[in-house]
């Protein structure tokens, strides 16, 4: 399980391609590596990932190809730069809300609206299906980042970023028609699940 606070942004070193599978390897900000050891869960760009070998700060994780084909991971390039989060423990502050690390789809960067100490993204995702999940003053992790929707117009929602985040992580690096990873909010689906089915028994 992991919160959507991010704890730093570390750089792929190494990608080694193969048919339908990758390996990342990535450098580990110093912070980050007390206790890290084979088999720990990382999240990159809020991907939930496993740690497959060590070597001092330089960390690598295998990705399948059904990870390179629902997340954003497989458009990424040597030199590129990712959010990480290290899986909370028992007893952690949860500053933002709990994600499993399972990305459902992706996003696209629609729009970028910036002043002086705030900036609002907005995203358009892929189908209207999903729009159902996504609501006004909800929760709804953006590349792994915990954030609060702003508003919700048809196929789109908007986020707004403090100069924080958008320093701590990589969203205010963000462009036009870029994709981001999109984890819905757990609890958000099941009210929004149970509800349709109460309502389909009822017909």
């Amino acid at each position: 399980m992991f919160t959507g606070i991010i704890q730093g942004k570390a750089k792929i070193q190494e990608i080694k391609a193969k048919d339908n599978f990758r390996t990342h390897i990535i450098k580990m900000p110093q912070d980050l590596l007390d206790g890290l050891t084979l088999g720990a869960s990382v999240a990159h760009n809020g991907v939930c990932l496993t740690v497959t070998a060590i070597n001092h700060d330089l960390i690598s994780f295998d990705l399948m190809q059904e990870t390179l084909k629902v997340t954003n991971l497989g458009d990424l390039q040597v030199g590129d730069e990712i959010n990480i989060e290290r899986a909370m423990k028992i007893g952690d502050e949860v500053g933002g809300h709990l994600l499993s690390g399972h990305v459902y789809c992706t996003a696209t960067v629609a729009d970028i609206i910036r002043s002086e100490n705030n900036c609002q993204i907005w995203f358009k995702l892929p189908n209207t299906e999903v729009m159902k999940y996504i609501l006004t003053k909800g929760y709804v992790a953006v590349d792994g980042i915990s954030l609060t929707i702003g508003a919700v117009k048809e196929q789109s929602f908007c986020v707004n970023l403090i100069p924080e985040t958008l320093q701590r992580t990589t969203i205010g690096q963000k462009q036009l028609n870029d994709k981001v990873n999109i984890e819905l909010d757990s609890q958000t689906q099941a009210v929004v699940d149970t509800v349709e089915r109460y309502l389909s028994q009822q017909k």
